[in-house]
């Protein structure tokens, strides 16, 4: 299977056709569309989810507790609230928050990772409503107290979708609603971004097949926005996908929130409520509708 693949690259072309593969993108140009759908990549993002000593998908099961127990001491979460947890995945969060007395809401564009959700509340004993939705199409109103998105999620939106979320958000909390959330900055991605390389494998996160796998992280200055990169080519077909992150700081984040109608209550170095600091890579943001 490796020759095949092999085989596909050595037609006289190998080399503008790698090269072509790997250049940096035009700002946003999309690659593969079905990241989230994907029956393989689907089931390896939940494995990831749930693994405990890896942060790469969901932070660790001590993590979580120290952030859901930093939502409450900071008020953005309160006992008896009706929370959404938008991109809810499979459930972490919002079954640590319903055991505390939350009433949650989660929504999540995987059907995988919803299924494992709904069976874990299941076996805690605690009742949450999981829906199967986009939350760019959320189109609730004045239905929760609080809303929180985690683990980066906003990083994900170019200006034109991320200002929609936050319409959806004002729209769904009521007056006054608390929104809590974290975006990554500049400092995560120069430590944790994606770097040139390439790997040869039977299968992998992207596909169960053999495959070559080539990464790279570029930096848009211009746009303070990094992108990771991977193009997978297997024997029958060649994927690009594309993970876009718009890094923010203080001032940027606070300057986002402000024109979409909300205020800054707080800004912390992640949502455990640590003070911030300037070499901060997650920056915790607790925000009110005005």
């Amino acid at each position: 299977m490796m020759h095949d693949i092999a085989v596909k690259l050595l037609g006289g072309k190998e080399l503008e056709t790698i090269m072509n593969l790997t250049r940096r993108p035009a700002l946003y140009e999309p690659g593969e569309p079905a990241f989230w759908t994907d029956p393989h990549i689907s089931a390896m993002m939940l494995q990831a989810h749930l693994n405990p000593v890896d942060d790469a998908a969901s932070r660790s099961a001590e993590h979580i507790h120290a952030e859901v127990d930093g939502l409450f001491s900071s008020g953005a979460v309160k006992p008896g609230d009706r929370l959404l947890d938008l991109g809810c995945g499979p459930g972490l969060y919002a079954v640590e928050l319903a055991k505390r007395g939350v009433q949650v809401t989660g929504i999540d564009f995987s059907e995988r990772s919803l299924a494992h959700a709904r069976k874990h509340a299941t076996e805690c004993g605690v009742e949450i409503e999981f829906r199967h939705q986009n939350f760019l199409e959320l189109d609730d109103v004045a239905a929760y107290d609080s809303i929180i998105q985690v683990y980066g999620e906003m990083n994900v939106f170019e200006p034109m979708l991320r200002d929609r979320l936050l319409a959806n958000v004002k729209r769904a909390l009521k007056p006054g609603g608390r929104f809590t959330f974290d975006v990554t900055t500049r400092a995560c991605h120069l430590k944790h971004g994606g770097r040139n390389h390439w790997e040869a494998a039977p299968s992998g996160f992207w596909t169960p097949h053999a495959h070559l796998l080539l990464a790279d992280g570029f930096y848009y200055e211009e746009a303070d926005v990094w992108l990771d990169q991977y193009v997978v080519l297997e024997a029958d077909r060649t994927r690009v996908f594309r993970n876009w992150f718009t890094e923010y700081d203080a001032v940027s984040i606070g300057k986002v929130l402000e024109h979409a109608g909300f205020s800054v209550a707080g800004l912390t170095n992640g949502l455990s409520m640590a003070p911030l600091t300037a070499d901060t890579e997650w920056i915790g943001v607790r925000a009110i509708s005005t």
